[in-house]
């Protein structure tokens, strides 16, 4: 009976443990401002794709590759595609959103126009050969009205990992390359370096 109720005593103390520890260990969410830096693991995150993304088309807004161009075709701004990111990284990143990032700030600085990536103007075709049949003929998108790029903008983005105990360096390196699509000529190539010392 005794040793019964020692078992039976240490068991409901196992359960109550267990129940408060879960209690205590309940996720909280507290919203915060989309550009706000909060760096939790070192890890590439979406404030390292802005600042890269700003950085890169600032430089190469400052190259003379766009005036140049504009000079020779009548004050007419270039127009570029931006294509595949390669994340050639140890960790996952998003190139996406880098990419996009990157289309954002070619749109802000209006250093050149942008066109829709391959797959996206897959689905624009479809539309508009939809509306060929089905839209009235003062509403369609007219066929082979699109504007054809002239440079299209290729990268990678590379990390080196150093550990040591709970330390560790985090280097990413990322490379642009701008090319003129009718000639192949590199006319810009951007680098940008990030270092992080994180402690665990």
């Amino acid at each position: 009976m005794n040793r019964c109720f020692k078992k039976c005593t240490v068991a409901s103390v196992l359960i109550q443990v267990v129940l408060l520890s879960a209690c205590s260990s309940r996720t909280t969410v507290e919203r915060v401002e989309p550009d706000q830096v909060m760096d939790l693991s070192g890890n590439w995150n979406d404030t390292d794709s802005r600042l890269v993304a700003d950085e890169m088309i600032r430089d190469a807004s400052s190259m003379p590759w766009s005036r140049r161009f504009m000079e020779a075709n009548a004050g007419r701004r270039p127009v570029v595609v931006v294509g595949r990111v390669a994340n050639k990284s140890a960790e996952h990143i998003n190139t996406r959103t880098f990419i996009q990032d990157i289309v954002n700030s070619f749109l802000r600085t209006e250093t050149a126009r942008v066109v829709s990536s391959q797959d996206q103007r897959e689905q624009v075709r479809d539309e508009r050969w939809d509306q060929q049949n089905f839209a009235s003929p003062e509403t369609r998108a007219r066929l082979q009205e699109e504007l054809g790029a002239n440079f299209m903008l290729l990268g990678e983005i590379n990390t080196i990992f150093d550990r040591e105990g709970g330390r560790e360096v985090k280097y990413y390196q990322v490379d642009l390359n701008l090319t003129d699509l009718e000639t192949s000529e590199l006319v810009w190539v951007g680098q940008k370096r990030i270092k992080k010392f994180v402690r665990r």
